[in-house]
């Protein structure tokens, strides 16, 4: 093949030097080229941001040398994925294998449904394993490894990876996130609307982009990895870099693990793209396109969910919804997402300013509150999206729920900034919610 593309020590070679522009534009956002023809990354191709890389980057414009670069990122990427390369599963999570949910675990699996869902207990009960508990849990609740003939071990396996892959580093695009976007997606495929309609496929395709929606999430946002020239961002040309990122990682682990290698070679290449289209449907920078394409659809009362492309586009605006619900959530929980969230702003907000970079919107710590930041998302991002969605399932109770939720916790966070901006200690710009504040919202009476 004249465009073999070979990975080596986190970067991309190829077998000749002169081809390699021409096969980055052919190629797009591509890494590894496997029998169904769809275009993955191996796990451990790009590890752990390392911002010491960026000493250089405001002097030179690069990241260091070409050789420094490689020899941190094979060290960094065997040191991140050696364990499970060499099949080694950690001790902590075998006994899902006997699917032995013992105590308050075990009761929380049995009302994974509701929508009061306590996630951050969850992963507390299962020692850190949120994400592989909660789906074996549901692919056995949906008679998914039955109608596909799944290996439990192999699934397993494939779910530890995923789980892995997820830095728990990061306040929020952690594993515990994935799961709580799980369970969230979970409730939805429930929905009588669009549970009616779904097929196995659509189900499992639905969990497995929800599990995998953030892996190898590194904790900064498209344009830090742009204007750092991070090797996502050149890969992936500045397009959806992140959502490319962590499709083409879940392809890399699907086929390392082989959960699916017993299907026919299409269905798995459908499997694939179905699954990107999911993910990259995650993309924040799409939000106006696809609400306009639901109001569209809603409006004309065209969607016809017998249809599977139309099945699809629901799929993709349930993940939507399950990516960013939040604010819909208990306050209790709701306000440790959005203080989560908001670090993680902090954080890149800190690097920005340390290396003399322009300091991202909603990063800068001394300006951005907390209120400021959660009350602009709900009201431009978040209640838009779920009046729709609300719209289409008929507002049904748990919609009801959602929005109620959504409303109470506006008003929260609304009183908070009022008590902010009239209070005198001005030194105070975290945003945090300080204990007699929340006992203070929680006394009064909101809408």
């Amino acid at each position: 093949m004249s465009c073999l593309m070979v990975e080596r020590c986190g970067e991309i070679s190829f077998d000749s030097p002169d081809q390699n522009a021409k096969c980055v534009c052919m190629l797009g956002d591509a890494r590894v080229r496997g029998q169904t023809g769809v275009l993955s990354e191996r796990r451990g191709s790009y590890p752990f941001i390392d911002f010491r890389l960026l000493n250089n980057t405001t002097l030179s414009g690069e990241i260091g040398t070409k050789k420094k670069v490689k020899r941190l990122l094979s060290f960094q990427r065997y040191f991140h994925a050696s364990r499970l390369l060499r099949g080694i599963v950690p001790q902590a999570s075998l006994y899902l294998l006997d699917e032995d949910y013992l105590g308050q675990a075990r009761h929380m699996l049995s009302k994974v449904g509701m929508w009061d869902f306590d996630i951050f207990l969850f992963d507390r009960l299962t020692n850190g394993n949120s994400l592989v508990t909660l789906l074996c849990h549901l692919f056995n609740v949906h008679g998914l490894i039955h109608h596909f003939h799944l290996d439990m071990v192999t699934l397993h396996r494939f779910l530890v990876m995923v789980q892995e892959d997820y830095h728990s580093q990061n306040p929020y695009h952690n594993a515990v996130h994935a799961a709580d976007v799980t369970q969230a997606m979970h409730c939805y495929l429930r929905e009588p609307k669009l549970a009616n309609f779904l097929t196995p496929s659509d189900i499992m395709l639905g969990l497995l982009a929800a599990a995998a929606h953030d892996v190898d999430h590194p904790g900064v946002n498209q344009p830090f990895l742009i204007k750092t020239k991070h090797h996502l961002a050149s890969l992936y040309q500045n397009v959806s870099v992140l959502e490319n990122h962590h499709w083409r990682s879940t392809i890399g682990m699907l086929r390392e693990s082989r959960l699916l290698a017993h299907l026919p070679k299409e269905v798995t290449q459908d499997i694939e793209q179905q699954l990107g289209s999911l993910i990259l449907a995650t993309d924040i920078n799409r939000q106006n396109e696809f609400l306009i394409r639901l109001k569209s659809h809603l409006d004309n009362q065209d969607l016809r969910l017998e249809d599977a492309q139309d099945r699809h586009f629901m799929l993709q605006i349930a993940l939507k919804c399950a990516d960013i619900c939040n604010p819909c959530r208990l306050w209790d929980l709701s306000k440790q997402w959005s203080e989560r969230v908001c670090e993680e702003f902090y954080r890149q907000g800190d690097l920005e300013q340390k290396f003399e970079l322009e300091i991202s919107p909603l990063c800068n710590q001394q300006k951005d509150t907390i209120p400021s930041i959660q009350i602009g998302f709900m009201t431009y991002i978040v209640e838009p999206l779920f009046e729709r969605w609300a719209q289409f399932t008929g507002d049904t109770p748990l919609s009801e729920n959602m929005l109620n939720h959504l409303r109470r916790n506006k008003a929260k966070w609304r009183s908070l900034l009022h008590k902010q901006h009239s209070s005198s200690r001005s030194n105070d710009h975290s945003g945090q919610v300080t204990g007699s504040q929340e006992q203070t919202l929680n006394e009064e009476e909101t809408p």
